[in-house]
This record gives structure tokens, sequence and C-alpha cells, in this order.
């Protein structure tokens, strides 16, 4: 599979909440992160996903915000990877900043130079990658 999302989470499946409309599915990698994603109920049969199923959770660098001094109990979204600041490459009007959680998980951002200058983002400085479920798309092998 050959997909534009930066973000590529593989791993397998540890929990799937069923819900009328929507249901709620947790991904856990191989280096432990858990990736929260809220899919239709139609997609999740469609996929016929279930608990220890392989999949991989994909989210656009340009869906990631950035946070400083911040909690995950202090936002409404429900994936917050706390790490450093592992690389920042600027453009013109926006950069791409790597951040890695300590299991070694990577989040790739893309967010507005000034927003790079305003947090005082450094390789190396704490800072919190948040995206919310809904901003995460399930993939499974046909």
């Amino acid at each position: 599979m050959q997909t534009s999302a930066r973000n590529q989470f593989s791993g397998n499946l540890v929990s799937v909440t069923r819900g009328a409309v929507n249901d709620e599915v947790v991904l856990r990698t191989a280096d432990g992160l858990e990736i929260v994603a809220i899919i239709t109920h139609g997609s999740a049969l469609s996929l016929d996903l279930s608990v220890g199923k392989a999949a991989i959770g994909l989210v656009k660098a340009s869906s990631v915000l950035l946070m400083v001094d911040v909690s995950a109990a202090q936002v409404s979204a429900r994936n917050c990877v706390a790490g450093a600041v592992k690389a920042i490459e600027k453009g013109a009007v926006n950069s791409e900043v790597i951040v890695e959680a300590p299991g070694g998980a990577q989040v790739a951002s893309i967010i507005t130079n000034s927003s790079v200058d305003r947090l005082s983002l450094s390789v190396g400085k704490p800072v919190t990658a948040i995206f919310k479920a809904s901003s995460v798309v399930i993939a499974v092998d046909a």
C-alpha cells in the first residue's frame, strides 16, 4: 500500500468498541504507541475489524497539532503523543517537525514557520503531538 499520509502506524487492534453510528478502535504499534480512531460502524464491519487484527492507522501531518507544556488531561483530543523534537525541516512558509516518543515512535507534523518560532521549537525540546481520533484512517490488507 502506498499513501501520501506522512504518519503510518502499523500494529494490531487491541480494542474495538461498537456503536450505533461510530466505532472506536485502538491500534497498538510494536513500540507500544496506542492510536485511537473513530470510524463509522459500517466501515468497521466492512473491514472486519476485531481485536488482534493487523491494521495501519494513517494521519496526515497537517492534522497533527504541536503543543508545549501540556498534558493529555488538558486537551479533548484522544491522541496525545508526548516526546521531543527530533528534526525540523523549514520551508518557505511551513515546517515539518518530527516528534519522537520515548519508545521510538515518530509523529510528523506540518506547522507554520511562525508557529515553530512562537513555540521556540528546537531539536530536543519536549513537545506533545496531538490529533483527533476522527483524523485517523484505518487500513487493512484486502
